[in-house]
C-alpha cells in the first residue's frame, strides 16, 4: 500500500485482530491445496454445539482477475469476480449468492496518494448503499462511513473515525453506532516478541462503559500465545503453533466468572496446508 492511507475499515484493526483473531469456540478443520497454475482449492468444516456447516472453495487468478467460488453444506453457490487495475489504481468486485436472485454487489475501490475510497451497491430494485473514504496518509488516517437503504429510505449506519499508526504502537478512536458508542482502541508492541492491546466503549444513551484487554506473545517463531480479559468477567486464551509450514494447529479456552455452573468454552481448529 506504500504511503496510501489505509481504508476506513482497517481504522482499529491491529487491536481488533489482536482482542479478537482466531479466537473460536467449536471444532474447525481447514484444508487448502494451492496450484502453481493459478487454481486453489480449500474445504472448510465447523462443527458449534449441534450444528455442523461446511463448504468447500476454489480460487482461479489470471492476470489481473481472481475468480472466488464456493459451496456450502445448505447448496449456496457464492461467487465473486475481482479486477484489480481497470483503471490505475481501482479494484472491482461483483459478487452474487445462487438462489438468492437478491444477493447481487459490486464493490469499487479507489485508492490515492492521499485518500481511498470504497463503495459498495446492491444489484436489485431497492439495493443497499455504502460509501466509505478516508484522508491522511499511511501514519495518520481520518475517515468516515455511511449505509443508506433505499427501500426505507433511511441511514442504516454512519461512523466517524481516526487513526495513527506507528511501526510499534496504534492508535483509534471511532464515533460509531449512528453517534451512540465512542469506541477507543490501542496496541503497543512492548518488545519484538510480546504486544498488549485494549478496547473500550462507551455508550452515550446508556452511560455504560465497556472494556477489553489482551496480549499476544510469541514464544519462539513457531508458537504464539495470546489472553483475553473483558469487564463481563470473561477471560479467554489461545495456543496457537505451526506444526509444519503454513499449517496451523489452534487451541481456544474460555471462562465466564459469571456463569459458575457451566464449564469453560474450548475450541480447536486445524488449517493445513501441504
Amino acid at each position: 500500500m506504500g504511503s496510501n492511507p489505509a481504508p476506513f475499515s482497517d481504522i482499529g484493526k491491529r487491536a481488533k485482530d489482536l482482542l479478537n483473531k482466531d479466537y473460536d469456540f467449536g471444532h474447525k478443520f481447514t484444508l487448502s491445496v494451492p496450484s502453481s497454475t493459478g487454481l486453489g482449492l480449500s474445504a472448510t468444516g465447523l462443527k458449534k454445539d449441534e450444528i455442523f456447516i461446511g463448504d468447500i472453495n476454489s480460487v482461479y487468478k489470471s492476470g489481473n482477475t481472481t475468480v472466488d467460488v464456493k459451496v456450502d453444506t445448505y447448496s449456496n453457490v457464492s461467487t465473486k469476480v475481482t479486477m484489480v487495475d481497470i483503471l490505475p489504481s481501482t479494484k472491482a468486485a461483483l459478487s452474487f449468492r445462487i438462489p438468492d436472485h437478491k444477493s447481487g454487489k459490486l464493490d469499487l475501490q479507489y485508492l490515492h496518494p492521499h485518500a481511498a475510497i470504497d463503495s459498495s451497491i446492491g444489484l436489485n430494485p431497492t439495493p443497499l448503499l455504502e460509501l466509505s473514504a478516508t484522508i491522511g496518509s499511511k501514519e495518520l488516517v481520518l475517515g468516515g462511513e455511511v449505509g443508506f437503504d433505499t427501500a426505507s429510505a433511511s441511514f442504516i449506519k454512519y461512523t466517524a473515525g481516526i487513526g495513527l499508526n506507528k511501526p510499534d504502537f496504534s492508535a483509534a478512536l471511532l464515533l460509531a453506532d449512528k453517534g451512540q458508542a465512542l469506541k477507543a482502541s490501542y496496541i503497543h508492541a512492548v518488545d519484538p516478541f510480546t504486544s498488549v492491546a485494549a478496547e473500550m466503549t462507551h455508550r452515550f444513551s446508556t452511560y455504560q462503559n465497556s472494556f477489553t484487554i489482551g496480549s499476544s506473545h510469541l514464544v519462539d517463531p513457531l508458537t504464539l500465545v495470546k489472553t483475553r480479559l473483558s469487564d463481563g468477567g470473561k477471560f479467554a486464551v489461545q495456543f496457537q503453533r505451526e506444526w509444519r509450514p503454513k499449517s496451523l494447529v489452534t487451541v481456544s479456552a474460555e471462562y465466564d466468572s459469571k456463569a459458575i455452573n457451566s464449564a469453560p468454552k474450548m475450541g480447536l481448529a486445524i488449517a493445513l496446508k501441504p
